[in-house]
């Protein structure tokens, strides 16, 4: 048995947890009967400015939040299944524009747009790999070219990926994407004004546009706000960091020379709106950016497996199965207030939250725009 539980910002209802009021204590999120037993995969959480995206390994791909934007694709307003009528919950993203044969194999936000990678097969193909896009984008989120800034019908961008490659891993921020090709290169689109989709700087690229001057084989992609994180292998270390430097987050990134040993040895990473996270094999959480509310990582967190990056806070889940969520906790999002100052918190939060219980696992986290995810599974 599966069971989500979500907490923090829900104006919108992006948490689906029957009603929109911010919550700082995980509430159990209403999905499907037949996503939660017997024993489904979700494979993904990947949230919008006001809109959360659920992708499971069965290709099965949910919504919730703030439709009137496209982001949660095709919805008639008319029907029973209103959204703005019915209490928030989870539902099936219409994909049925999509060719038959296809499914979902990743999904990322920007602040009102989503993007689906497509695999499967077709008629015509052994293997597909496409990238559809929906919602509104005015600097080139949607990658559909200037013409449409607008849609909530899953649309194909064209002409990608190039022939003989296809998607590794993807990343978006509020208004930018970036893709990881298995050729090592990284191709990006939406607001490039501060060079973090390279260079020439642009305030909107329309379409994926290869991003030049990278001289490693890239594996992955993290995206922050004004800026873009790529890694190359873990065991070689290597690492760029392209956009804005504000917070630090370019200047005070380690390098293999520090001793921190910069980034060799790599198993996730992560970026907010102005931090990096990266976290070793053996478990050390390296962080650095904006930390004026607390955003970085705190000291005693011990051994890490995993971690989750938002908007203005983290989480990590330790060794003891214990989730850790700190940073800018004003919506609930890191647990119950506890630094306030004029009813907002000041100085972050940091707060165990949830840990794992007798016959239950935690086996997915999550963090988004002022929300955080834990799933829980039912021990074999």
């Amino acid at each position: 048995m599966f069971v989500l539980h979500a907490l923090g910002s829900n104006g919108s209802g992006q948490l689906g947890i029957g009603h929109k009021e911010d919550v700082s204590a995980p509430e159990p999120v209403h999905l499907p009967y037949s996503l939660t037993n017997p024993r489904p995969k979700l494979k993904q959480i990947t949230a919008g400015g006001n809109h959360t995206l659920l992708l499971f390994q069965s290709g099965d791909l949910l919504w919730s939040g703030d439709h009137t934007t496209g982001a949660c694709g095709p919805v008639n307003s008319t029907s029973d299944d209103d959204s703005t009528e019915l209490p928030p919950r989870f539902r099936p993203v219409d994909l049925t524009s999509l060719p038959p044969g296809i499914k979902p194999s990743f999904v990322t936000a920007t602040w009102n747009s989503t993007v689906v990678i497509t695999s499967g097969s077709s008629s015509s193909s052994r293997h597909t790999n496409s990238v559809y896009t929906f919602g509104t984008g005015q600097k080139g989120e949607l990658g559909l070219g200037p013409n449409t800034t607008h849609t909530p019908l899953p649309t194909l961008v064209q002409d990608f990926p190039p022939p003989e490659t296809h998607i590794i891993d993807i990343s978006s921020c509020m208004g930018h994407v970036v893709v990881v090709l298995s050729n090592g290169e990284a191709w990006g689109w939406g607001n490039g004004r501060k060079g973090q989709l390279g260079e020439p700087t642009a305030s909107a690229v329309f379409c994926p546009r290869r991003i030049e001057g990278v001289r490693f084989r890239v594996v992955k992609a993290v995206c922050g706000r004004e800026f873009t994180v790529l890694f190359g292998p873990p065991e070689s270390g290597d690492m760029t960091v392209l956009g804005s430097d504000k917070w630090g987050v370019r200047s005070q990134a380690p390098i293999l020379s520090s001793p921190l040993g910069g980034v060799t040895g790599w198993k996730e990473a992560g970026a907010g709106w102005g931090s990096v996270f990266v976290l070793k094999a053996d478990g050390v959480l390296l962080s650095w950016g904006r930390d004026d509310h607390g955003q970085l990582a705190p000291n005693g967190l011990g051994r890490v497996r995993h971690i989750a990056v938002g908007s203005e806070h983290a989480a990590a889940l330790t060794e003891e199965s214990e989730l850790i969520v700190w940073g800018w906790g004003e919506h609930g999002n890191c647990g119950p207030l506890r630094n306030e100052k004029g009813g907002k918190s000041e100085k972050g939060e940091c707060n165990k939250i949830a840990t794992a219980v007798q016959g239950m696992d935690i086996t997915v986290i999550a963090a988004g725009c002022a929300t955080t995810w834990i799933g829980f599974e039912k021990q074999t």
